[in-house]
């Protein structure tokens, strides 16, 4: 029941990023500068529990340049594809996006791949693609979804990149301090950006909390679950960020995007979720 809770409220944290990224977006902040003020929150976050654990925080390594570079990707990618698209379908492509991404770098280094993860992303492919096209029904900005697209292959870069982390809060500290920089030195506020008051919350509790403290929580309950367990626990997250949005935002729940969600989610569980094993039989 711990390892359930404690997941359940880490997915919630991930599917708040979308929501808090929207609203603060939509409020009429500049979203570089949210982006900015995002990163940081999360850096100074993740820097205290690092220093407190270990009393440091990395920034070098081996993977250290392209896991920056895809934090900064997903997270500039990500606060401007909410200029336009709602919290739920953001999360929707975000997700799908990062899964074929990660599907595309399998195939790239040569790994086996059997038909069910075939057909499996060929599914969820389809429904997003339905979806998109002119006349799918969705509404969607094509603008927004090629900025969130964008930001999805940023975290398809840094998720690989993390893959082999021997220790992850800290690395991400690291990533996360180094991509302030970043990010304040290609979108530094003084350049005029608007910051609004919700805005300035929505972004600080979108580092510091949704970001912040809920990859914090990945780290303690990652250890607990197998790797298929933690793909299919994340299949929940478009699910909370569409009823949030609906909810919260008063975003429209269209019978387009419930469809969409079912073929995309239902696809990528298809291609990661292991058939059942008979009694018996011995493990694939």
């Amino acid at each position: 029941m711990k390892l359930f809770a404690l997941t359940t409220f880490t997915m919630l944290f991930f599917a708040s990023n979308s929501l808090l990224t929207r609203a603060g977006v939509a409020d009429g902040m500049d979203p570089l500068t949210f982006a900015a003020i995002r990163v940081g929150a999360g850096a100074v976050f993740l820097g205290v529990i690092a220093l407190w654990q270990r009393g440091q925080v990395p920034i070098t390594g081996r993977t250290r340049l392209l896991s920056v570079i895809g934090l900064s990707v997903y997270l500039l990618g990500f606060s401007l594809s909410y200029l336009t698209l709602e919290a739920g379908m953001g999360a929707l492509v975000l997700f799908a996006t990062v899964q074929l991404c990660l599907f595309g770098a399998a195939i790239a280094f040569r790994e086996v791949i059997g038909p069910r993860r075939w057909l499996g992303m060929g599914i969820a492919m389809s429904g997003l693609t339905l979806l998109l096209l002119p006349g799918g029904g969705g509404g969607v900005d094509l603008a927004g979804v090629a900025w969130m697209i964008l930001g999805g292959a940023g975290w398809a870069l840094y998720t690989y990149m993390g893959k082999s982390s021997d220790w992850a809060l800290g690395n991400s500290a690291g990533n996360f301090l180094l991509s302030t920089g970043v990010l304040f030195l290609a979108v530094p506020l003084w350049w005029g950006g608007v910051i609004t008051p919700l805005g300035l919350v929505c972004a600080v509790a979108s580092g510091a909390i949704a970001s912040g403290l809920g990859y914090a929580l990945w780290f303690v309950v990652l250890p607990q679950m197998a790797t298929t367990t933690a793909g299919v626990a994340q299949l929940c997250v478009p699910v909370i960020a569409v009823i949030g949005g609906a909810v919260l935002l008063d975003e429209p729940v269209t019978l387009p995007i419930i469809l969409a969600c079912a073929v995309v989610l239902g696809g990528i569980a298809l291609a990661t979720v292991p058939p059942a094993r008979k009694a018996g039989s011995p493990p694939q």
